[in-house]
């Protein structure tokens, strides 16, 4: 008797944790569960638009595919030791410590006839010629869940979705949380006339509730006229994905092209030789508007590194240059200067003119003089 009770008495001792490490695991999983049903991170692509990714000479074997082979991860530590690394172990000039300074412009009282380039942090661009408005990746809230994975600096968080005027053409290189925002595209839903992305993307406007009308998609070397605009969808080297599912929608470099101007705007993407075959396609862009921060050795195939960035811009051979996905967010682990001040000296002899202007410091499209000043060499 006396055995049988200890026998019950281990039984019931053990079976506690194993109920509450369940229980655990069950309410784990079904926060995960509804965190991922949460508009902001879009819809796989289902149905027509599932069938015209399939005939996609970039999809193979259940996703979309760069030119090259391109691993996500360099690093010899291996994934989880880099994820730890840069989660826990990133210099404390990864951020500025005082605010980034910005001019708050009125960008709706900009002029119909005002040919300008107005930066808005990190990768956001506003662009506007020939009375036409365009918007690139724009990230201008940090709203659940997005402020989960990263946060703004003070200061380049300035401008909000209410800032902007109606846009004609919205312009989405790929679908990554720092290029697409949930909050500001919902904000902008009425005020965009068409929305450009590459093929996929338009499922996530679908369900955030934009017409099918309103969205046109490309795959690489495809085109979209609407005169006097033509935007051209042009490789990238790079992935995309808002949850676990990596490769589902395709991302992007884009030249824009109005009124004989060409823009080219490279998205992300680590380097290789697309470059040369969109210097051959397009022998004179008047401004391209580069990648150029949250980079790293550990993902050098994904993002373009300050060296090869130069080697980017001297294939191209641009009129002006203007770099951005920097100084908002620190998504990897060098100092958030670098990448503004490498390019800064590298541009010192280039043939092109460099342009480093403030967030929200308009920027003529017809400037016939560099505009590179090094704002961020005072601040800490």
């Amino acid at each position: 008797m006396v055995h049988q009770n200890y026998s019950y008495f281990c039984k019931k001792t053990l079976m506690k944790p194993i109920i509450l490490f369940v229980v655990i695991i069950a309410m784990l999983v079904a926060v995960a569960l509804a965190l991922l049903s949460h508009p902001a991170f879009g819809r796989l692509p289902r149905g027509t638009r599932l069938r015209r990714i399939m005939r996609s000479p970039n999809y193979r074997n259940g996703s979309f595919q760069n030119q090259h082979v391109t691993p996500s991860l360099t690093s010899a530590a291996g994934p989880l030791a880099t994820m730890w690394n840069f989660l826990f172990s990133r210099p404390g000039n990864c951020k500025p410590q005082c605010p980034v300074p910005v001019v708050k412009i009125d960008l709706r009282s900009l002029g119909a006839d005002s040919r300008v380039v107005v930066w808005l942090g990190h990768s956001t661009v506003f662009i506007q010629q020939e009375g036409k408005r365009f918007l690139i990746d724009p990230v201008l809230t940090s709203q659940f869940p997005a402020r989960l994975m990263f946060k703004p600096f003070a200061g380049a968080d300035a401008f909000t979705p209410s800032d902007l005027p109606a846009i004609d053409y919205l312009i989405i290189t790929h679908d990554h949380w720092d290029h697409l925002d949930y909050a500001t595209v919902k904000s902008l839903k009425g005020r965009v006339g068409k929305v450009v992305c590459p093929l996929g993307v338009g499922e996530h406007f679908e369900r955030w509730g934009y017409s099918s009308d309103h969205i046109f998609e490309m795959d690489w070397n495809e085109s979209f006229e609407n005169a006097p605009v033509t935007i051209h969808c042009l490789p990238s080297r790079h992935f995309s994905g808002r949850s676990l599912r990596r490769g589902k929608t395709l991302w992007a470099s884009f030249m824009l092209e109005c009124a004989g101007r060409c823009i080219f705007i490279s998205g992300d993407g680590g380097y290789d030789d697309r470059f040369d075959a969109i210097a051959r396609r397009f022998p004179r862009i008047d401004w391209a508007i580069m990648e150029n921060g949250q980079y790293s050795p550990n993902w050098r195939y994904i993002h373009t590194m300050p060296d090869q960035l130069v080697k980017e811009l001297a294939t191209l051979n641009p009129r002006n240059v203007l770099t951005v996905h920097n100084s908002k967010y620190a998504l990897s682990t060098h100092p958030w200067k670098e990448p503004m001040e490498k390019i800064f000296q590298a541009s010192q002899s280039a043939r092109y003119r460099l342009f480093t202007p403030m967030i929200g410091e308009v920027v003529p499209l017809d400037a016939t003089f560099g505009g590179a000043t090094a704002w961020w060499r005072n601040l800490q």
